[in-house]
C-alpha cells in the first residue's frame, strides 16, 4: 500500500506539490489525472523517492521511500521521457535493467518485445516515439516491481498499442501482486482501465475517489414534466449537481442510486425519462463545479 502524508513540495517560489494526502491501495489501477504542470510528475518522482518532500512523507508498504534501498526496489519509475543509453537496443536496455532490477524476466521480455513487433537488436535512437514508448512500458512490466508508476504512459501510442498495454496491465493484475499508478492529462484514457481516479489541480489532491462507486452514485436524467411545480419539487428532492433546461427537456446530474432517482422521477407523472451513461470527464465536471472549481481551466 502506498500512503502519502501531507507531502509538500517547492522548487523555489513555485508549489509544486499542496499538502498532498492519499491511499492507494494494493491490486488496483490508479490513475492521477491533471492538466500539464499540476504536480503529477513530480508527485510520481516523491513516490519513487527521486526527490524529498519538503515537508510530509511518501511510504511504501509502511516504510519510508527517500534513500530507502529495499522501499525502492519494489518500484520502477517510468518517465514521460524515457531514458536509453546512447545507441543501446532493446536487449542491451534489458540488461541493464536485469542488473537493477533482479526478478527481472528477460523471457518474458524478449517473448514480448516479439508480440510488439519491435526488433530487439535495432538500436533504440531510431525508433518513434511511440516505439520508445512500447520498450519502457516493456522494461517495466518485466522488471517485475510491486508498484509502476507510469508517468503519461500512452502518450505517443496509437490506439492499437494502447489497447494493447491495457490488456498487458490487465493480465499482471491477475498473475501477480501488481499496483500501476498512471498519471495522463486525460480522463478518455484512464476510464476504461483504473479502479480509482485521483484529480491534481494546482498540486492538491482536489478528488480520490473509486471508480465503481462513483459511478453507482451519480447518474445523468432526461425527462419531461407538464407540470411545474412537479419539476421544482424535483430539484429540490434530489442532490442535484448539475441541471439544464431546453424547452421542455430536462437534464439532471444528480448523485444518488439509479433506483432512487427513477423512483423520484417517476413520481412527478413525467411524459418522458431516461437515464442517460455519464462519461468519467462528466462526473468530474459534476463533482469539481460543486467544488467551486471552474472545470474548463483544469482539465481543458
Amino acid at each position: 500500500m502506498i500512503e502519502i502524508n501531507g507531502v509538500n513540495k517547492s522548487f523555489g517560489d513555485i508549489k509544486a506539490l499542496d499538502n498532498i494526502v492519499a491511499t492507494i491501495e494494493e491490486g488496483s489501477i490508479f490513475g492521477l489525472v491533471g492538466t500539464n504542470g499540476a504536480g503529477k510528475s513530480t508527485l510520481l518522482r516523491v513516490l519513487s523517492g527521486v526527490l524529498k518532500p519538503d515537508t510530509g512523507m511518501a511510504m511504501v508498504d509502511g516504510e519510508d521511500v527517500y534513500e530507502n534501498a529495499a522501499a525502492k526496489s519494489r518500484i520502477c519509475f517510468l518517465s514521460d521521457t524515457a531514458y536509453f543509453f546512447p545507441n543501446a537496443t532493446a536487449r542491451n536496455m534489458a540488461d541493464y535493467y536485469a542488473i537493477v532490477y533482479p526478478d527481472f524476466n528477460k523471457e518474458r521480455f524478449d517473448e514480448l518485445v516479439g508480440k510488439f513487433g519491435l526488433d530487439p537488436k535495432r538500436k533504440i535512437n531510431t525508433f518513434s516515439k511511440g516505439m520508445k514508448k512500447q520498450v519502457s512500458v516493456l522494461l517495466g512490466i518485466c522488471a517485475q516491481t510491486r508498484y509502476l508508476f507510469c508517468d503519461e504512459t500512452f502518450d505517443g501510442l496509437d490506439p492499437v498499442m494502447r489497447q494493447a498495454v491495457k490488456s498487458l496491465f490487465a493480465v499482471e493484475l491477475l498473475n501477480r501482486n501488481f499496483t500501476p499508478v498512471i498519471a495522463s492529462h486525460s480522463l478518455r484514457e484512464l476510464e476504461d482501465i483504473c479502479d480509482h481516479v485521483g484529480l491534481l489541480h494546482k498540486g492538491g489532491i482536489l478528488l480520490s475517489k473509486d471508480l465503481e462507486d462513483m459511478k453507482f452514485h451519480i447518474h445523468k436524467v432526461q425527462c419531461v414534466i407538464r407540470n411545474p411545480v412537479f419539476e421544482e419539487e424535483l430539484l429540490k428532492e434530489l442532490d442535484v449537481l448539475q441541471h439544464e433546461k431546453r424547452g421542455s427537456l430536462l437534464t439532471i446530474v444528480a448523485r444518488g442510486t439509479k433506483q432512487e432517482i427513477l423512483m423520484s422521477v417517476e413520481q412527478k407523472e413525467p411524459l418522458f425519462y431516461e437515464v442517460l451513461p455519464l462519461t468519467l470527464e462528466e462526473i468530474f465536471i459534476s463533482e469539481t463545479e460543486v467544488a467551486g472549481y471552474d472545470i474548463k481551466n483544469i482539465i481543458f
